[in-house]
């Protein structure tokens, strides 16, 4: 089961009931923000989460809704008593942009680990996510991502009976473990059937169209991109300040064949996204306008998902 809640949806400024892009999620005791726009905190609050289990911060790029919630937060967690490690993940700049953020921060009782994206696709495996960054076409250097929940295959208890493998070893076996035993090596392929679908969700903001989401959104079960402009009138600064549209968001979600598809990062302007959302469903009919603390659990797929 993977938790996922848009905790902002605003681009370029807050408005009062509309807090700056983040995303988080929630997996195995573990959680992951990607940006970390200002208010993040009180949206967190108001969600009922917790800072304590942030393990993962992913940063899309450093234009100021993407990163200005950072040094609260960090205090925030600090201030929680947190001694675990956290690791940032980011373009080019990481450490740099981060330690100038944390003038106002600069004492931590837990260290973080810093690791920039260094190539246009580049994958990152931590407390059971397994990230792909890729790049997109912002006015800066931009990634999206995507997060995968891995799932093995079923464990064969027939199969381990025939192989005569010890009942003792089938526990760790079934976890992945491949185990020196007085019989040889035991591999967990042994005993397990073929990869079980899993959970995958994309998330992009603040970029053009391009062949790189397509191809990295391909079959999520979640894709949530940005919706700039949901206005009519609006493709020409789309292309001039390089966001997109409803009309474009929807395109590449029935391109990518996503089950679902949450438009966010909307405009100071599009007051009320929800009047131009047909403008998607005509073209992706599962297009929905996303909104702040919008959440859903994802389940695999013998499982039931529910949405908040």
């Amino acid at each position: 089961m993977l938790d996922v809640c848009l905790l902002g949806t605003g681009g370029m400024m807050p408005l009062p009931k509309r807090w700056l892009t983040a995303l988080m999620t929630r997996y195995n005791g573990s959680s992951l923000l990607i940006d970390c726009g200002e208010g993040t905190q009180v949206a967190i609050k108001q969600k009922g989460w917790s800072f304590k289990p942030i393990d993962v911060i992913c940063f899309t790029h450093y234009h100021g809704d993407h990163i200005s919630g950072l040094p609260g937060l960090l205090l925030t967690m600090g201030n929680a008593e947190r001694t675990e490690p956290l690791t940032l993940i980011g373009p080019k700049g990481l450490e740099r942009v981060v330690s100038a953020l944390r003038v106002i921060a600069p004492e931590l009782p837990f260290p973080i680990r810093y690791q920039e994206i260094a190539e246009p696709v580049q994958g990152f495996k931590l407390n059971g996510y397994e990230i792909t960054a890729f790049r997109v076409n912002h006015n800066v250097l931009c990634y999206g991502y995507t997060i995968k929940i891995r799932r093995q295959g079923r464990f064969s208890v027939e199969r381990a009976r025939k192989q005569q493998i010890p009942m003792q070893y089938w526990n760790r076996l079934q976890k992945g473990e491949t185990i020196e035993s007085s019989q040889g090596t035991l591999h967990p392929e042994m005993v397990l059937g073929p990869e079980r679908r899993g959970i995958k969700v994309t998330y992009t903001t603040d970029t053009r169209p391009t062949r790189s989401i397509e191809e990295n959104a391909q079959g999520a079960d979640l894709f949530i991109c940005e919706g700039m402009y949901g206005e009519p009138d609006k493709d020409a600064k789309a292309r001039e300040y390089k966001h997109m549209t409803f009309k474009e968001a929807a395109t590449l979600a029935k391109r990518a064949q996503v089950r679902e598809l949450w438009l966010t990062h909307y405009s100071p302007s599009l007051v009320r996204p929800e009047e131009y959302i047909s403008v998607a469903q005509d073209i992706f009919p599962k297009a929905v306008p996303g909104r702040d603390g919008k959440s859903t659990e994802l389940a695999f797929e013998d499982g039931d998902g529910k949405e908040g």
